[in-house]
């Protein structure tokens, strides 16, 4: 394996883990909730606040992330990002309260803020097949959500809601140590342009429409994303009485729909490269709808199914955005622009908590909140209908030229 391969998978093991550790307490909350003594059936509603200020500072946390990256580096924060988020982990498996599993949670969304920013930059550095890189960086990423219900319903099946924390910790600082060591041995350089292609020094131009639609994608799909992964792993507890009840078996099934419709993003990510952004980001708008509103029907068989098509063209869309920033962006802007895209996402996702939360105390059910979610989802359609046809090359200039590192 070459020092870029190996640079490309510590990048992607970092997606994995930051998405695996934000959604650890989705499957774990109402396990938690009984262990400090709250009612079984209110337990999942009532720890669900709890959670919220590590998703608001996972969004809130990114500029800051994006700033101290460019004025310090790269590499140097994500070593922190790893080191930071276990040791963040541990402590929330050590918590007493509620109280204290809140502000451990907070710990593991601000270092989680750093991997978007600065992850993410990293991976579209060097031009070529951004949006296969993107899209892979976007599986991984996926996995890790898949990964969270299922390696956190076995822990819980044969251990408790503590380890569920502490175990992932552990191995997170020791990637973190390992990160540091590639780092010291000069193995993280930043890959040149590929053969042909020059870094863009300034906004192309539509960069503003672009960055209009981004907003609009982000807006809707943070609520959609945040929804649709926090609620899955408990919804499938709860309505798939004939498949199954068993904790473990239906974080293995919530693991399968994360994982397999994860792939939707390699399919995407190969399309973007190839044809035009526009009708493809329209033909995944179009589909959420229509697929996550079928699912507020549906139980048992037909909810996993439904489910896993939806959950295809929600993960699907993630590599569009990126791969719109590293076109229209210069290098030198992108980790402040997909900080600002990170907070905006996730300031909505955890809204998206709080709505979710309201709707099932109000006796909505899961259907309700999947009514809900089909309907935010329906304003993709508007983003894509604002994005650029085409990237324009310029003609002389760039539009604007941005400041150097």
């Amino acid at each position: 394996m070459t020092a870029q391969q190996l640079r490309f998978t510590f990048l992607n093991v970092g997606h994995f883990t930051d998405h695996l550790f934000m959604l650890i307490f989705a499957k774990a909350a109402f396990s938690a909730g009984l262990a400090f003594g709250l009612a079984e059936g209110g337990a999942y509603a009532e720890m669900i606040p709890y959670g919220i200020p590590s998703l608001v500072l996972f969004g809130a946390g990114a500029p800051l992330a994006a700033y101290l990256a460019d004025k310090w580096n790269r590499t140097g924060m994500l070593t922190v990002f790893f080191v930071g988020i276990g040791l963040s982990a541990i402590a929330t498996g050590f918590a007493q309260s509620p109280l204290q599993i809140a502000f451990g949670l907070a710990a593991i969304g601000l270092f989680a803020s750093i991997y978007h920013p600065v992850g993410i930059a990293m991976v579209v550095q060097g031009g070529g097949k951004v949006g296969w890189r993107v899209g892979v960086n976007g599986v991984w990423g996926n996995m890790g959500v898949a990964a969270a219900p299922l390696i956190t319903g076995f822990i819980l099946a044969g251990y408790n809601w503590q380890l569920a924390f502490i175990l992932p910790g552990i191995i997170a600082i020791a990637m973190g140590i390992g990160f540091l060591v590639f780092v010291r041995r000069g193995g993280a350089r930043t890959p040149l342009p590929a053969a042909g292609e020059k870094d863009i020094v300034g906004f192309m131009p539509g960069w503003r429409r672009a960055l209009l639609a981004i907003a609009l994608v982000t807006s809707a799909g943070g609520f959609v994303f945040g929804t649709m992964t926090f609620i899955i792993p408990r919804m499938f507890e709860v309505s798939l009485p004939d498949v199954t009840i068993d904790v473990a078996t239906t974080g293995l099934l919530a693991a399968l729909v994360y994982a397999i419709a994860a792939f939707a993003q390699l399919i995407v990510g190969r399309m973007i490269d190839r044809y035009r952004v526009k009708p493809v980001l329209f033909t995944m708008a179009l589909a959420q709808p229509i697929l996550i509103g079928f699912m507020a029907t549906q139980s048992n068989y037909m909810l996993f199914f439904a489910t896993l098509a939806a959950m295809a063209f929600v993960f699907g869309q993630i590599p569009i955005t990126d791969t719109v920033i590293s076109r229209y962006v210069p290098d030198a802007w992108r980790a402040k622009v997909l900080s600002v895209k990170l907070m905006l996402n996730l300031v909505i996702g955890a809204m998206a908590l709080m709505a979710a939360r309201y709707i099932l105390e109000q006796g909505g059910g899961f259907s309700g909140v999947i009514t809900v979610v089909a309907i935010v989802a329906a304003l993709i359609v508007l983003a894509a209908l604002v994005l650029p046809g085409r990237l324009r090359e310029p003609r002389d200039a760039p539009a604007v030229v941005s400041p150097a590192e």
